[in-house]
Protein backbone atom coordinates (compact mmCIF):
# COMPACT_ATOMS: atom_id res chain seq x y z
CA UNK A 1 0.00 0.00 0.00
CA UNK A 2 1.38 3.42 -0.97
CA UNK A 3 0.19 6.74 0.46
CA UNK A 4 1.99 9.78 -0.93
CA UNK A 5 5.72 9.25 -0.41
CA UNK A 6 5.09 6.49 2.13
CA UNK A 7 4.95 2.83 1.21
CA UNK A 8 3.55 0.28 3.67
CA UNK A 9 4.50 -3.32 2.87
CA UNK A 10 6.33 -6.31 4.34
CA UNK A 11 9.73 -5.05 3.19
CA UNK A 12 9.20 -1.76 5.00
CA UNK A 13 8.13 -3.66 8.13
CA UNK A 14 11.25 -5.79 7.84
CA UNK A 15 13.43 -2.70 7.38
CA UNK A 16 12.01 -1.15 10.53
CA UNK A 17 13.53 -4.06 12.47
CA UNK A 18 17.01 -3.35 11.12
CA UNK A 19 18.12 -1.51 14.25
CA UNK A 20 16.71 -3.96 16.80
CA UNK A 21 20.18 -5.40 17.48
CA UNK A 22 21.24 -2.27 19.36
CA UNK A 23 17.85 -1.07 20.55
CA UNK A 24 16.48 -4.16 22.29
CA UNK A 25 19.49 -5.17 24.46
CA UNK A 26 19.90 -1.63 25.83
CA UNK A 27 16.17 -1.12 26.32
CA UNK A 28 15.93 -4.43 28.20
CA UNK A 29 18.94 -3.43 30.30
CA UNK A 30 17.31 -0.13 31.23
CA UNK A 31 14.16 -1.97 32.31
CA UNK A 32 15.65 -4.95 34.13
CA UNK A 33 18.73 -3.34 35.70
CA UNK A 34 17.78 0.32 36.13
CA UNK A 35 14.08 -0.28 36.83
CA UNK A 36 12.79 1.97 34.03
CA UNK A 37 9.09 1.75 33.20
CA UNK A 38 8.92 -0.06 29.82
CA UNK A 39 5.71 1.75 28.92
CA UNK A 40 7.14 5.26 28.87
CA UNK A 41 10.45 4.06 27.42
CA UNK A 42 8.89 2.27 24.43
CA UNK A 43 6.03 4.73 23.81
CA UNK A 44 8.47 7.62 23.56
CA UNK A 45 10.70 5.61 21.23
CA UNK A 46 7.70 4.92 19.00
CA UNK A 47 6.50 8.52 18.98
CA UNK A 48 9.99 9.79 18.12
CA UNK A 49 10.18 7.39 15.16
CA UNK A 50 6.76 8.43 13.88
CA UNK A 51 7.43 12.17 14.15
CA UNK A 52 10.87 12.06 12.50
CA UNK A 53 9.50 9.80 9.75
CA UNK A 54 6.72 12.28 9.00
CA UNK A 55 9.07 15.26 9.08
CA UNK A 56 11.95 13.87 7.01
CA UNK A 57 10.29 11.18 4.86
CA UNK A 58 13.35 9.04 5.66
CA UNK A 59 13.99 6.01 7.89
CA UNK A 60 15.55 8.39 10.40
CA UNK A 61 17.27 6.20 13.04
CA UNK A 62 16.14 6.69 16.64
CA UNK A 63 18.18 4.69 19.13
CA UNK A 64 19.54 4.79 22.69
CA UNK A 65 22.65 6.82 23.45
CA UNK A 66 25.00 3.86 23.70
CA UNK A 67 27.85 5.13 25.90
CA UNK A 68 25.35 6.61 28.34
CA UNK A 69 23.24 3.44 28.35
CA UNK A 70 26.26 1.21 28.97
CA UNK A 71 27.35 3.35 31.93
CA UNK A 72 23.81 3.50 33.35
CA UNK A 73 23.33 -0.27 33.10
CA UNK A 74 26.84 -1.13 34.35
CA UNK A 75 26.40 1.13 37.39
CA UNK A 76 22.70 0.28 37.89
CA UNK A 77 21.51 3.88 37.86
CA UNK A 78 18.15 4.69 39.37
CA UNK A 79 15.29 5.66 37.01
CA UNK A 80 15.54 9.24 38.31
CA UNK A 81 19.19 9.47 37.27
CA UNK A 82 18.42 8.04 33.81
CA UNK A 83 15.68 10.63 33.31
CA UNK A 84 18.03 13.39 34.48
CA UNK A 85 20.67 12.21 32.00
CA UNK A 86 18.12 12.50 29.19
CA UNK A 87 17.23 16.05 30.18
CA UNK A 88 20.91 16.98 30.45
CA UNK A 89 21.51 15.60 26.96
CA UNK A 90 18.51 17.54 25.67
CA UNK A 91 19.89 20.82 27.00
CA UNK A 92 23.35 20.00 25.63
CA UNK A 93 22.25 19.25 22.06
CA UNK A 94 19.76 22.07 21.93
CA UNK A 95 22.65 24.38 22.81
CA UNK A 96 24.90 22.77 20.18
CA UNK A 97 22.19 23.26 17.55
CA UNK A 98 21.09 26.79 18.41
CA UNK A 99 24.61 28.23 18.74
CA UNK A 100 25.89 26.64 15.52
CA UNK A 101 28.56 24.70 17.43
CA UNK A 102 27.56 21.43 15.77
CA UNK A 103 27.82 22.98 12.30
CA UNK A 104 31.31 24.26 13.13
CA UNK A 105 32.41 20.87 14.45
CA UNK A 106 31.11 19.11 11.33
CA UNK A 107 32.83 21.61 9.02
CA UNK A 108 36.17 21.06 10.76
CA UNK A 109 36.00 17.27 10.99
CA UNK A 110 37.98 15.59 8.16
CA UNK A 111 36.03 13.26 5.86
CA UNK A 112 38.48 10.47 6.70
CA UNK A 113 37.40 10.66 10.35
CA UNK A 114 33.73 10.22 9.35
CA UNK A 115 34.56 7.22 7.16
CA UNK A 116 36.71 5.76 9.92
CA UNK A 117 33.84 6.03 12.39
CA UNK A 118 31.50 4.24 9.99
CA UNK A 119 34.04 1.47 9.37
CA UNK A 120 34.82 1.07 13.07
CA UNK A 121 31.14 0.81 13.96
CA UNK A 122 30.59 -1.80 11.25
CA UNK A 123 33.52 -3.88 12.48
CA UNK A 124 32.41 -3.48 16.10
CA UNK A 125 28.87 -4.65 15.31
CA UNK A 126 30.21 -7.60 13.31
CA UNK A 127 32.49 -8.67 16.18
CA UNK A 128 29.67 -8.28 18.69
CA UNK A 129 27.40 -10.36 16.47
CA UNK A 130 30.03 -13.10 16.22
CA UNK A 131 30.45 -13.05 20.00
CA UNK A 132 26.70 -13.37 20.58
CA UNK A 133 26.52 -16.24 18.06
CA UNK A 134 29.46 -18.15 19.56
CA UNK A 135 27.19 -20.43 21.63
CA UNK A 136 24.89 -21.32 18.73
CA UNK A 137 26.89 -21.39 15.51
CA UNK A 138 24.39 -23.67 13.76
CA UNK A 139 21.57 -21.23 14.43
CA UNK A 140 23.77 -18.29 13.42
CA UNK A 141 24.72 -19.88 10.09
CA UNK A 142 21.06 -20.67 9.44
CA UNK A 143 20.11 -17.04 10.15
CA UNK A 144 22.86 -15.81 7.81
CA UNK A 145 21.55 -18.07 5.04
CA UNK A 146 18.05 -16.67 5.57
CA UNK A 147 19.42 -13.12 5.20
CA UNK A 148 21.29 -14.00 2.00
CA UNK A 149 18.44 -15.93 0.40
CA UNK A 150 15.62 -13.54 1.35
CA UNK A 151 17.40 -10.19 1.23
CA UNK A 152 15.36 -9.06 -1.80
CA UNK A 153 12.14 -10.94 -1.13
CA UNK A 154 8.95 -8.86 -1.10
CA UNK A 155 6.80 -11.66 0.31
CA UNK A 156 9.10 -13.06 3.02
CA UNK A 157 11.65 -10.35 3.98
CA UNK A 158 14.64 -11.64 5.93
CA UNK A 159 14.35 -9.60 9.15
CA UNK A 160 10.65 -10.40 9.51
CA UNK A 161 11.28 -14.12 8.96
CA UNK A 162 14.09 -14.10 11.54
CA UNK A 163 12.03 -12.32 14.21
CA UNK A 164 9.06 -14.66 13.73
CA UNK A 165 11.41 -17.66 13.74
CA UNK A 166 12.88 -16.50 17.04
CA UNK A 167 9.42 -16.27 18.58
CA UNK A 168 8.58 -19.73 17.21
CA UNK A 169 11.75 -21.21 18.73
CA UNK A 170 10.90 -19.69 22.12
CA UNK A 171 7.38 -21.13 21.88
CA UNK A 172 8.77 -24.58 20.98
CA UNK A 173 11.08 -24.42 24.00
CA UNK A 174 8.16 -23.44 26.25
CA UNK A 175 9.68 -20.10 27.18
CA UNK A 176 6.63 -18.04 26.22
CA UNK A 177 4.43 -19.64 28.84
CA UNK A 178 6.11 -17.69 31.65
CA UNK A 179 5.37 -14.30 30.09
CA UNK A 180 2.72 -12.10 31.64
CA UNK A 181 -0.47 -11.46 29.71
CA UNK A 182 -0.92 -8.40 27.52
CA UNK A 183 -2.64 -5.28 28.81
CA UNK A 184 -3.08 -1.68 27.66
CA UNK A 185 -1.04 0.82 29.66
CA UNK A 186 -0.41 4.53 29.16
CA UNK A 187 2.74 6.34 30.31
CA UNK A 188 2.35 8.80 33.16
CA UNK A 189 3.93 12.21 33.65
CA UNK A 190 7.27 11.98 35.45
CA UNK A 191 9.17 14.55 37.49
CA UNK A 192 12.86 15.03 36.78
CA UNK A 193 15.19 15.64 39.73
CA UNK A 194 17.30 18.60 38.62
CA UNK A 195 19.85 17.84 41.35
CA UNK A 196 20.88 14.77 39.34
CA UNK A 197 21.70 16.66 36.13
CA UNK A 198 25.40 17.12 36.93
CA UNK A 199 25.96 13.62 38.42
CA UNK A 200 24.41 12.13 35.27
CA UNK A 201 26.60 14.27 33.01
CA UNK A 202 29.71 13.53 35.07
CA UNK A 203 29.15 9.77 35.18
CA UNK A 204 28.14 9.20 31.56
CA UNK A 205 26.94 12.24 29.68
CA UNK A 206 30.35 13.80 29.01
CA UNK A 207 31.65 10.57 27.47
CA UNK A 208 28.53 10.39 25.27
CA UNK A 209 29.03 13.81 23.63
CA UNK A 210 31.97 12.90 21.29
CA UNK A 211 30.24 9.68 20.18
CA UNK A 212 26.99 11.50 19.47
CA UNK A 213 28.72 14.33 17.58
CA UNK A 214 30.61 11.95 15.31
CA UNK A 215 28.31 8.96 14.82
CA UNK A 216 24.81 10.30 15.51
CA UNK A 217 25.32 13.59 13.66
CA UNK A 218 28.28 13.81 11.28
CA UNK A 219 28.29 10.20 10.06
CA UNK A 220 24.49 10.06 9.85
CA UNK A 221 24.35 13.23 7.72
CA UNK A 222 27.08 11.83 5.45
CA UNK A 223 25.13 8.59 4.97
CA UNK A 224 21.88 10.45 4.24
CA UNK A 225 23.67 12.52 1.58
CA UNK A 226 24.96 9.28 0.03
CA UNK A 227 21.63 7.38 0.07
CA UNK A 228 19.20 10.29 -0.45
CA UNK A 229 21.08 13.18 -2.11
CA UNK A 230 17.75 14.80 -3.01
CA UNK A 231 16.67 15.04 0.66
CA UNK A 232 19.42 16.99 2.42
CA UNK A 233 19.55 17.00 6.21
CA UNK A 234 21.99 19.24 8.11
CA UNK A 235 24.03 18.62 11.23
CA UNK A 236 22.20 21.50 12.91
CA UNK A 237 18.84 19.81 12.28
CA UNK A 238 19.97 16.53 13.85
CA UNK A 239 21.41 18.33 16.87
CA UNK A 240 18.11 20.16 17.36
CA UNK A 241 16.20 16.88 16.89
CA UNK A 242 18.12 15.28 19.73
CA UNK A 243 17.77 18.35 21.88
CA UNK A 244 13.99 18.41 21.53
CA UNK A 245 13.60 14.63 21.88
CA UNK A 246 15.55 14.55 25.11
CA UNK A 247 13.93 17.64 26.58
CA UNK A 248 10.47 16.08 26.24
CA UNK A 249 11.13 12.35 26.61
CA UNK A 250 12.18 12.24 30.28
CA UNK A 251 8.83 13.68 31.36
CA UNK A 252 7.00 10.55 30.14
CA UNK A 253 9.74 8.14 31.22
CA UNK A 254 11.78 7.94 28.01
CA UNK A 255 15.45 6.99 27.84
CA UNK A 256 18.13 9.27 26.28
CA UNK A 257 17.82 9.03 22.48
CA UNK A 258 20.01 9.91 19.52
CA UNK A 259 20.44 9.16 15.82
CA UNK A 260 23.10 6.86 14.37
CA UNK A 261 24.76 5.90 11.08
CA UNK A 262 24.63 2.19 11.93
CA UNK A 263 20.92 2.38 12.63
CA UNK A 264 20.29 4.19 9.34
CA UNK A 265 22.24 1.59 7.38
CA UNK A 266 20.46 -1.24 9.18
CA UNK A 267 17.00 0.15 8.45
Amino acid sequence: MKIGSFEFNLRELSGSMGDFGTLLPLAVGYVTVCGMDPCGLLVWMGLANIVTGLVYRLPMPIEPMKALAIMAIAQAWSPDKVLASGLAMGLTWLLFGLTGAMTWIAANTPRAVTRGIQLALGVQLALQGAKMASDSWGLAVGALLVVLLLRKSRHAPAALVLVLSGIAIMAFQGRLASLAGFSLTFPGIRQVDLRLLWPAMRDGGLSQIPLTATNAVIATVALIREYWPDRPVTERQLALNMGIMNLVGPFIGGMPLCHGAGGLAGQ
